[in-house]
């Protein structure tokens, strides 16, 4: 472990970076001006592990602009990613199918205490996002290369074990929300275009996984950007039609008691930490932009989920339910005047950003699990990414609600939210600690990662009582 003594902010850049890229020529090799490291900042606060063990008045940080440059291979410039984009792929991620089922699982608590269960998950999502970020981040510092996924995170700091939960959480997590987004944009654009079910499955697929495989960040950022918007547009003429009628007094209802079964399809609906990973690696390690991209993204989808709540359960009197199934609240409004066409144009649009932000994470998950060069897209993940949900997707066309009750009630909070702590509590307190600190973007130490930690396995283990409860009984 390379040990380091206080020095000027030019002589420790110049000592750490050229001993890290001499340890990792593969990075060195993919990024030929990874010099570009050593531009000072003032966000991103690096010290050693000597310097960290003197006194707190003798501690000395160093500050960084960026961990790595984005270079285009072609032309050898810079591209770094920029922040609009960013926090456009975290919106368009976490604003995916999950939204069309929250009416259906929060009338029964009510507005009022969905919505508080609703705010709760989206900090807890925001925090678990972070944790990933600030691990991430120390994982490029001591491999010394970017694009590193959660499999190389989990191994750092967990061993084996993490990575085969990390493993098999991220991959069931993926492919299950990957099949229900091609079995309903599917059925939407049969309905749109009179094609077989096949082709519309097939057309979905070739069209935005070619858009992940051949375009470049910015045609990326670009794309989703025009999906959210049009997000946005879509949303606000469905709710200026449904709102119609609205009852402000059906709002007031509070049925706390019923919120907690809600949380498995909230937390579904907030996941947008699978792009974490790529965020670190297009905004260059800066951890001030992350995070500012994290809050900011997810802010969008947590006003368009309490909006879209209090429109659906004002206007509509009575959802039908069944405690063991998750009915499409969107059935509802299809019937009405005016509404079918709205619905279905929002419904595409927000899978279609989903699909985008699931397909970049899981192909760079991929990637890193068969160990690929990080330089250029390789073929091989895109194609393990996109046909196995296509194939599965046209076995059972009804699988939609199926995977998402599979995704949202054991993985996503397994994956994204004991995971995450755990990772960072290893990072953070283990004896073997790397040789370079990040400054924490969580605050909170133990007690913090504990109540994540904790709040995680309490769901978990309540969703696992119930649904084996109504095992016994049928």
């Amino acid at each position: 472990m390379m040990m380091l003594t206080p020095c000027s902010s030019t002589k420790l850049q110049s000592v750490y970076l050229h001993a890290r890229l001499r340890q990792h020529k593969p990075f060195l090799a993919s990024n030929p001006y990874s010099k570009q490291w050593n531009i000072p900042s003032r966000k991103l606060n690096i010290k050693s592990k000597s310097i960290q063990q003197k006194p707190k008045q003798e501690e000395e940080n160093y500050v960084f602009d960026r961990l790595f440059s984005n270079l285009n291979q072609a032309t050898l410039t810079r591209e770094p990613g920029s922040l609009s984009s960013a926090i456009f792929l975290v919106a368009g991620t976490t604003v995916g199918a999950g939204i069309l089922a929250i009416p259906a699982v929060t009338e029964e608590a009510g507005f009022l205490a969905s919505a508080v269960t609703c705010i709760s998950c989206w900090i807890f999502m925001v925090v678990t996002g972070l944790l990933i970020a600030e691990v991430n981040v120390k994982t490029m510092c001591e491999l010394g290369s970017g694009g590193v996924s959660l499999v190389s995170m989990a191994m750092r700091t967990l061993g084996n074990f993490g990575v085969q939960i990390a493993c098999w959480s991220y991959i069931l997590i993926h492919y299950a929300l990957l099949v229900a987004y091609v079995a309903r944009s599917s059925d939407i654009l049969t309905n749109f275009l009179g094609l077989p079910l096949w082709e519309s499955a097939t057309l979905f697929s070739l069209l935005l996984g070619g858009i992940c495989y051949f375009g470049s960040q910015r045609v990326i950022g670009a794309v989703n950007g025009g999906l959210v918007l049009g997000i946005i547009i879509s949303f606000a003429a469905l709710v200026g039609v449904a709102s119609g009628n609205l009852h402000w007094d059906a709002l007031l209802k509070a049925n706390f008691e019923a919120a907690p079964s809600s949380i498995p399809i909230i937390a579904l609906s907030f996941v947008y930490q699978n792009v974490v990973p790529v965020l670190c690696s297009n905004l260059e390690g800066d951890l001030s932009k992350v995070r500012t991209a994290i809050f900011l993204g997810t802010a969008i989808p947590l006003a368009l989920f309490l909006v879209w709540d209090a429109v659906i359960l004002g206007s509509i009197s009575t959802v039908a339910t069944n405690s063991d199934t998750i009915i499409d609240p969107l059935q509802q409004l299809r019937s009405a005047n005016g509404v079918g066409l709205i619905v279905d144009i929002f419904s595409l649009l927000a899978i279609a950003t989903s699909y985008i932000g699931f397909v970049l994470g899981l192909t760079d998950f991929l990637a890193d699990l068969l160990k690929l060069p990080s330089a250029g897209n390789k073929p091989l993940p895109y194609i393990l990414t996109l046909f196995p949900p296509l194939v599965l997707a046209l076995l059972d066309p009804e699988i939609f609600f199926k995977a998402l009750d599979l995704a949202g009630t054991y993985g996503v909070l397994v994956l994204f939210g004991v995971l995450p702590a755990a990772m960072s509590w290893a990072d953070r307190y283990s004896d073997s600690t790397p040789s370079v600190k990040l400054q924490e973007l969580v605050p909170g130490g133990k007690l913090t990662l504990s109540l994540v930690i904790g709040a995680s396995g309490l769901v978990i283990l309540t969703e696992a009582i119930q649904n084996f409860g109504r095992a016994q009984m049928m």
